[in-house]
């Protein structure tokens, strides 16, 4: 790729919160390939890709040039039940990495989520670092896990690259909810895209990552993000008009319920 050219960058999930954020914040930056189910926007529904995220032939048709594939597409609720997360999140986990390897792609970067993870938060078990045992606390998590563990498998068994990246709560706004945990692990739109940009553009070619905002009181490391993809958060739920912190020594309890309503 010569120095003035854009990545070509397939974003699958491209009309959900996530990839709505990440499309308006990185499209000018790389050329960007959006892919979803639907959208009322009509300069968007000109570009989108449709393709069936778990029939695998339509997918390997979405890889024709790209050079990353930012994977968001999948059921997204910790509620999902097992037929959702498995035509989603893991066949079509599976036939994601599979076309990248098969078209050439140099580089996958995974929606993980905090939820791959979340076991320790139910149990209140902090802090936390991405390189511990995972503990999932939903099937939605355990396809997370999954995910995880298939991208080692491909960086591994073909040299693709993958980064994964856990995701926190993403939110316009972290004051919607009085929740700390929630408010704990927020993930600004803003930060969204400073992870996955620096997920796209790092030298390290695996990795489990967090990405979370710069809260005072995440539980989560954060570390190994900023040293190993150049991760530099800029927002915190603190700094928002009328946020006001309760400062709770070892982490305000979890909700009872935990992962509903996540």
């Amino acid at each position: 790729m010569s120095d003035d050219a854009k990545r070509r960058i397939l974003l699958t999930g491209a009309t959900g919160g996530v990839g709505t954020a990440l499309l308006e914040r990185l499209d000018e930056e790389y050329e960007i390939l959006p892919h979803g189910r639907h959208t009322d926007d009509p300069a968007l529904r000109e570009r989108l890709l449709t393709a069936d995220i778990s029939d695998y032939e339509q997918v390997l048709a979405l890889m024709d040039g790209v050079d990353t594939v930012v994977h968001l597409a999948g059921s997204a609720s910790p509620e999902s039940e097992w037929e959702a997360v498995l035509e989603a999140n893991i066949v079509g986990q599976r036939n994601v990495l599979e076309a990248a390897h098969r078209a050439g792609v140099r580089r996958v970067v995974l929606a993980s989520s905090n939820h791959a993870m979340g076991g320790y938060d139910r149990h209140e078990q902090w802090p936390v670092y991405a390189s511990q045992v995972p503990w999932p606390d939903s099937l939605y998590g355990v396809s997370k896990v999954f995910g995880e563990a298939l991208g080692r498998y491909y960086h591994d068994h073909t040299g693709l690259e993958v980064i994964a990246l856990r995701i926190g709560w993403m939110s316009e706004d972290p004051l919607s909810t009085d929740v700390d945990l929630l408010r704990a692990m927020w993930l600004s739109p803003d930060d969204a895209a400073r992870a996955v940009r620096s997920a796209i553009e790092a030298e390290v070619t695996f990795g489990l990552y967090y990405a979370i905002s710069a809260n005072p009181n995440r539980r989560w490391d954060i570390t190994d993000t900023m040293l190993d993809l150049g991760y530099r958060p800029q927002d915190s739920w603190t700094d928002r008009p009328g946020a006001s912190e309760e400062v709770v020594e070892g982490g305000a309890d979890s909700p009872e319920d935990w992962p509903e309503g996540s």
